[in-house]
This record gives structure tokens, C-alpha cells and sequence, in this order.
């Protein structure tokens, strides 16, 4: 059953928070306090001021609340999400797909571009409904409430909310972990499903690759290896932790609110784009702590860790729906076509050089811009 939703956090939630943020004990500095060893302690402790004194959390939560919400319960899971109705009456439905650590609220600057383009220098013809859902063990979608959460899994919910909701037809979208929940919504439903968009790709390359192999890649394909072997190198750490030992992890991040802010913070820096820039300066300071605030107000930083350890340790291809799929490969993004091919009838690759792992936040309106071109000619 689809139940109305709308979030109302207590006031003496938010005084705890302040009074945590308020006793906050800060580690000392390690040598350089640079990024390299992790968030350092100088820059955090200004956001952490900010969090406390400045962040205005009534304001992030009419903002959520200025959109229609709801629950469903579907295979026992609690899923909240957010659906907005164009007013266009031949608008295809789109389900949006958040990654880690990201959440509901890297969406919301879609919301209208994609429900009313006319008001966005579109055409009607263009027009979505949109359902965004968070993903099992996320925010208001958490905890989790068992285990076996696979990929697959998630895309047969997700399948089932769309049919409950009454959409025959619809598309699907997403990035990061959305990339790869989205392509299996269109293999648990491919005579519904008209056309997956990704950003970021939906398959990874091998991570072994014979000299022969490399050579037969292109430039960019090979520094896109190139940085897969740096990433594995130094910063792998976060997917051992969360995959291995999510519940560990979960009392520091649960417990802690500078605990988790450090740790979505760092991923933050190192994934938009270019790296070396300060998020603050991609992605407004507010945007970040209210997608911080879906995982803190929750207490769900364990149960979201623990989508990276109810995967199976499988790297077999998955098999191919058949369903047209495009991939928008930003600047920061490893995608190389042939690999995510060998699972996906792939009829629309767009490669850009700029751009990170955040699309709808750091490219709202290129993202905008493909999902349109890409579903135009599927929409019937």
C-alpha cells in the first residue's frame, strides 16, 4: 500500500545534533593535514562550524517536503520516494536512481527541467513524471529489514513500485550504484521498461588486463584504466570497510555526525570534478549537508554501507535485456563501451570532458540534456 509522507524532524533531534556538533573532539592533525591521509582537520572543522551555526535544516526540509512523497512496503521493505506528476498529459514516467553517498536530494534541481522542460526553455513533448525513490537501507527507505539486497533484487522492487504506481511504460535512470540497479529493472521488466540511462556506465572493465588487451584500447580507454589501477591503490579502503564489515563501521557513523560528514565528505572531494577543487566550490555547502543530513537524521550510514556487502563477489556478466540503454561518461567516469556492451544493448554513448560522479548535482543540466535527446525516440 502507497502511503502519503512527509518528513517532520522532531526539534529536539536537531538540539542533539547541535549539541554533538557543539562537543564535537577532533582528531589532531596528521602531517601536511592534506587530502592525501584523508579529510584534514582543517578544512572539516570550518564545515562543521557551518553545520552548527549556519545550515539551515527547516529550509532543507520544506524544500523536500514542497514535493509529493510517499512509502510503500514491497517485499517487506519500507521504500520512500518522492513522485511528481507532469502536467503534460503524454509525459513518460522516469525513475531516478541515487548512488552512495549520495541520496534523494542529488535530484531535486531535475525535478522541474524534467516535469515542466516548457518553463525550462524545453518542449512539452519532452516532459517526465518522476519517481525517486531512496534506495533500501537509505534515509527514510532505511534500515534495512533483511538481508539479500542484490542488485537484482532492488530492480524487481523497483519494477513492482513502478507497476503499483500504475505505469505501464517508463524509464529508468541513474548513476553510481543507480547504474547498476537501473539496467536490472529493465531485466526484471523489459516488456515495461523503454530505454536505461546511466551516467557512469553500467559495467566496469576487467580489472586484470592482459599487455595484449590494453594495446588494442584507445588513448583516453587506457587512462581510463590508468585510474581505475590508481583508485584501487588508494582509495579502495571505503568499499573493503563498507563491504565486509558494514555493521562496525555503522556505530562510529550512527553515533558520530562529524564521523559521517568526514566520511561522505572525502568521497565528495575526490569525485567531483576537477579533484583538486574544494566541493564547496561545485556543489553548495547547504546541497552537501542536507545530503549528509538524509543519512545522520536516519541513522542509516550502516545500513546503507551494507548494500556493498549484500553483493555477490560475482563479476559474471549479467544478461542482456535487450532494452536500448545509453551511457553519459563524464570526465571523472571509467566507463569503456565494449565492457558494459557485453550485458546491455548500449544504442547511445555520449563522452564528455568534464564533469564527476555526482552528474545531477554538478551537471543538472547536461544530464538533463542527454536524458531527454535519449528517451525522445523511445517514448511511442
Amino acid at each position: 500500500m502507497i502511503k502519503p509522507f512527509s518528513i517532520d524532524i522532531p526539534q529536539s533531534t536537531l538540539d542533539e545534533l547541535a549539541a554533538k556538533l557543539a562537543s564535537t573532539r577532533l582528531p589532531a592533525p596528521l602531517p601536511g593535514d592534506d587530502w592525501n591521509t584523508g579529510v584534514p582537520v582543517s578544512w572539516l572543522s570550518s564545515l562543521v562550524d557551518y553545520w552548527r551555526t549556519s545550515y539551515d535544516w527547516r529550509a532543507a526540509e520544506k524544500e523536500l517536503n514542497s514535493y509529493p512523497q510517499f512509502t510503500a512496503e514491497i517485499e517487506g521493505q519500507r521504500i520512500h520516494f518522492i513522485h511528481v506528476r507532469s502536467a503534460e498529459p503524454d509525459a513518460l514516467p522516469l525513475m531516478l536512481t541515487h548512488g552512495w553517498p549520495g541520496s534523494i536530494v542529488e535530484f531535486l534541481d531535475l525535478i522541474g527541467p524534467l516535469t515542466d522542460p516548457v518553463a525550462f526553455g524545453g518542449q512539452a513533448s519532452d516532459a517526465f513524471h518522476v519517481v525517486i525513490p531512496a534506495l533500501p537501507g537509505f534515509g527514510f527507505s532505511g534500515p534495512t529489514a533483511d538481508d539479500d539486497w542484490t542488485f537484482p533484487r532492488i530492480g524487481r522492487v523497483w519494477a513492482a513500485l513502478m507497476n503499483e504506481l500504475g505505469y505501464e511504460r517508463y524509464g529508468v535512470q541513474g548513476g553510481d550504484l543507480g547504474g547498476s540497479v537501473s539496467p536490472e529493472v529493465g531485466r526484471a521488466a523489459p516488456e515495461h521498461v523503454v530505454g536505461v540511462h546511466t551516467n557512469g556506465g553500467t559495467n566496469l572493465p576487467p580489472l586484470q588486463m592482459s599487455d595484449e588487451e590494453l594495446q588494442t584500447l584507445t588513448p583516453l580507454e587506457q587512462d581510463k584504466m590508468r585510474r581505475i589501477g590508481q583508485f584501487m591503490k588508494d582509495e579502495f579502503g571505503y568499499i573493503s570497510i563498507q563491504s565486509t564489515r558494514p555493521q562496525t563501521l555503522g556505530y562510529g557513523l550512527v553515533d558520530s555526525p562529524v564521523a559521517q560528514l568526514a566520511w561522505i565528505m572525502d568521497k565528495f572531494k575526490a569525485w567531483t570534478y576537477p579533484a583538486e577543487t574544494l566541493p564547496e566550490a561545485i556543489i553548495s555547502k547547504d546541497r552537501l549537508l542536507t545530503n549528509v543530513m538524509m543519512y545522520w537524521l536516519t541513522g542509516t550510514g550502516g545500513s546503507a554501507a551494507y548494500i556493498g556487502y549484500a553483493q555477490p563477489r560475482d563479476w559474471t556478466p549479467r544478461p542482456n535485456s535487450g532494452v536500448p540503454t545509453a551511457v553519459l561518461a563524464l570526465a571523472h567516469d571509467v566507463a569503456i563501451r565494449r565492457y558494459c556492451e557485453t550485458s546491455n544493448t548500449i544504442t547511445r554513448w555520449t563522452e564528455v570532458d568534464h564533469g564527476g560522479h555526482f552528474a545531477a548535482l554538478e551537471e543538472p543540466e547536461l544530464l538533463v540534456s542527454d536524458v531527454r535527446e535519449f528517451f525522445r525516440d523511445l517514448r511511442g
